[in-house]
């Protein structure tokens, strides 16, 4: 069972509220992160920078109400019930980012970013998740370990060797892994917090999602610096981030998807609107940014260097 019907009234609205935090988090951060200059793949002290920027900071106070939405969620229904409803933040991201615009989105990048949520939220209801032990232990740890390590290492390959929209894809896969990691861990966090603080505080589960977590916004922020487009990046951020974690269910947590025929026939259906949302974002929203960024230029000033 995916949770008491009472659960659910609350885990819904709760990861509903959490993407539409997250949707709002990263145009704010994109915005932001756009007006820093482009220095090689990876720029750790960019950070420092994006603290003195009013913008950037307005970010953090969303994208912290939309983790404490999600752990709401986390905290009364299972990991691959929240996980694929957050990927309505791609939804969000793309309305708010051509809000600060002042743009209305076009409609490839809405028909895109529509085949993407139809994707993940076909998948929910025809993968029917169900809810496992929740227990992942230390000897798990070594082989998550070296998967996380085997992707960042190849991520960062492709970064460094690569250039414009593939090193943003490149790090968007990154940040998309390591969220979905963090998720996971999330999961086993929460439950840990129902037994008290103490207990949070002295298991392993709060300080590896810090870690992965705090990874995965460098990364973010990186992916955004080089991406002109917010929707490319983010629909790979929030594709994988779900899918990851629904691995991690799968494989560590003892949850479970639907293994039928249809089912299966229905979970593949849904992966391809979903790659082909993702195909068409990286075609049209950096056209569409593109030009409003020249647009914005023309009328104010170069804005980076």
């Amino acid at each position: 069972m995916t949770g008491s019907a009472t659960d659910l009234w609350i885990a819904v609205p709760a990861a509903v509220l959490a993407a539409a935090s997250f949707g709002l988090t990263g145009a704010l951060q994109h915005r932001a992160a756009r007006r820093e200059p482009e220095r090689g793949a990876m720029r750790l002290g960019m950070i420092l920078h994006l603290l003195r920027q009013p913008l950037w900071l307005a970010s953090l106070l969303t994208n912290g109400l939309g983790i404490a939405m999600q752990w709401v969620a986390l905290s009364t229904a299972p990991l691959v019930f929240v996980q694929p409803l957050l990927v309505l933040s791609l939804l969000f991201a793309v309305i708010s980012s051509a809000a600060l615009r002042r743009q209305r989105p076009s409609k490839e990048v809405l028909l895109g970013s529509g085949l993407c949520v139809a994707g993940l939220a076909t998948f929910f209801p025809v993968s029917r998740p169900t809810a496992g032990p929740g227990e992942l232990v230390p000897a798990d740890i070594p082989w998550l370990a070296v998967g996380l390590g085997l992707a960042l290492t190849a991520c960062l390959t492709v970064a460094t060797c690569g250039s414009g929209q593939v090193r943003a894809l490149a790090m968007a896969t990154a940040t998309g892994v390591l969220y979905g990691v963090a998720a996971g861990l999330a999961k086993l966090a929460t439950a840990d917090l129902q037994r008290g603080l103490g207990a949070l505080l002295g298991s392993w589960h709060i300080y590896l999602v810090a870690l992965c977590g705090i990874a995965g916004f460098v990364f973010n922020q990186n992916a955004f610096r080089v991406e002109v487009a917010i929707a490319p990046a983010l629909a790979v951020i929030v594709t994988l981030d779900p899918l990851v974690s629904l691995g991690i269910g799968v494989l560590w947590l003892g949850e479970r998807l639907s293994d039928g025929p249809g089912a299966v026939i229905g979970q593949v259906l849904a992966l391809a609107a979903l790659v082909g949302g993702i195909a068409m974002l990286s075609k049209f929203a950096p056209q569409a940014a593109l030009a409003a960024e020249q647009a914005e230029a023309t009328r104010s000033g170069p804005r980076r260097t």
